[in-house]
């Protein structure tokens, strides 16, 4: 089960930093911001900071699950798997509040935050699961 905690937790590392990218580095570009995350050209200047804000949580979450993933792997398994455990359930539970906020949300479709939260709040559920189990 351990194995299965590892990898769980640096899928959702990649999560995390694939977002980071999406939010920090790329944000401005159409394809980003209209497709993915539905906020119009014309919005992105208010949101620009935010948006890149955020991404840096996502960047230090993900770095994290890493980096307790390799403590672990290097033989410091107390502090590699405190690490894994803290990250992860920030993880789960910032997943759980995006899906909160998307069924609030009046200015979009609802639902349209839904793959999100369940992409952010798995990995890191399914990490948790096995540590508790083995």
């Amino acid at each position: 089960m351990i194995v299965i905690a590892q990898i769980a937790a640096l899928i959702a590392a990649a999560v995390h930093l694939l977002a980071f990218v999406w939010e920090s580095v790329v944000f401005p570009r159409p394809s980003v911001h209209e497709r993915l995350f539905r906020i119009p050209t014309s919005d992105v200047p208010a949101v620009r900071l935010w948006a890149f804000n955020v991404g840096f949580y996502n960047l230090f979450l993900g770095s994290g699950a890493v980096a307790g993933v390799v403590l672990w792997w290097a033989g410091s398994d107390t502090a590699g798997r405190t690490l894994v455990i803290y990250t992860c359930i920030f993880m789960f539970l910032a997943g759980i509040a995006l899906a909160v906020s998307d069924r609030m949300a009046l200015s979009r479709p609802r639902g349209s935050g839904v793959a999100g939260a369940l992409s952010q709040s798995t990995p890191p559920l399914v990490a948790l699961v096995a540590l508790a189990i083995g």
